[in-house]
């Protein structure tokens, strides 16, 4: 039994260490690690040596960021409250990515004929850029607007469905000639917005700062 007992002692103990072995080899932060590390770098590295597209990172930057989609009323164009709340969110974006084209693309639900809806659709993704260039957006950056009518559903229904009667914007590529643009590289477009991020007081330290009495 004693004998026994040692071995399991020593097969328990090299275990141990073979397992601080291995954490010691491991680099540090690896224990937080939850399988995203190295992702931005290795998306850095594809941006940086042309094995992505920088339309493609920005397209699905915004779509991450920000609702792409708004809804309509059946048979309408007309944006309701949700959808004007959602374009301001888009406005708000697109403002900080002054080298960057968009196109509106609209869609109907299955309901009516196909020229009907393509230019149902057409309408809808025309109020959207109507919208979008009240709020500033100018519209030679929309850069076309465009309808798929009926044949693009999310939900495949031959009744009224909401989530087929929409409009989708999407990032389409780089305003030519654009003065703040080098070469229309993505990284320094994010670059410039990093630095005017850092000038940009805190919310904290301003309300900290509004708290002071001046006469203290």
């Amino acid at each position: 039994m004693r004998g026994t007992s040692g071995l399991v002692f020593v097969l328990t103990a090299a275990l141990a260490l073979s397992g601080c072995a291995n954490d010691f080899l491991r680099e540090a932060g690896a224990e937080v690690d939850e399988g995203g590390f190295g992702n931005p770098n290795m998306n850095n590295t594809l941006l940086m040596t042309g094995q992505a597209s920088y339309t493609v990172a920005l397209a699905e930057r915004f779509a991450r960021e920000v609702p792409s989609t708004i809804t309509f009323p059946f048979n309408s164009a007309a944006l309701t409250p949700e959808a004007q709340t959602t374009l301001r969110r888009q406005a708000d974006w697109i403002r900080q990515f002054p080298e960057v084209r968009f196109r509106v693309y609209g869609h109907t639900d299955l309901v009516g004929s196909n020229g009907y809806n393509k230019a149902l659709g057409l309408r809808r993704a025309k109020a959207t850029v109507a919208y979008l260039s009240t709020l500033g957006i100018s519209t030679s950056r929309l850069e076309a607007v465009a309808s798929f009518g009926k044949t693009q559903p999310v939900v495949q229904t031959s009744g009224p469905e909401e989530r087929n009667r929409r409009t989708v914007t999407e990032v389409t590529g780089f305003v030519k000639g654009h003065p703040m643009l080098l070469n229309g590289k993505y990284a320094a477009v994010i670059f410039r917005e990093y630095v005017e991020g850092a000038t940009r007081q805190h919310p904290e330290v301003a309300q900290t700062a509004s708290e002071v009495d001046p006469g203290q």
